[in-house]
């Protein structure tokens, strides 16, 4: 299983419309849109578990999607950095 990073997402994005969006090339097993700590509002990114299989087409086939006017950078999640 790999992680998917996912960005330039429309802020109106749910867990459910974005997995909607990444099943169509497998199967998806987590959806994390990520919210600021403070407000609470969405920042426009996230991270997708998929199949290793899939992750790849996912990939190619989603990086540069037009997702409610915007265009959705996406690519390999990578490990954070140590702080």
């Amino acid at each position: 299983m790999k992680k998917i990073y996912v960005g330039n997402l429309p802020f109106t994005a749910t867990n459910d419309s974005v997995s909607q969006l990444f099943a169509k090339h497998g199967t998806v097993h987590s959806v994390a849109l990520i919210n600021d700590r403070e407000t609470g509002r969405p920042r426009g990114f996230g991270f997708i578990e998929m199949d290793d299989s899939a992750c790849a087409a996912a990939i190619q086939a989603l990086d540069g999607f037009s997702m409610e006017g915007r265009n959705l950078s996406v690519n390999e999640a990578k490990d954070r950095a140590p702080r």
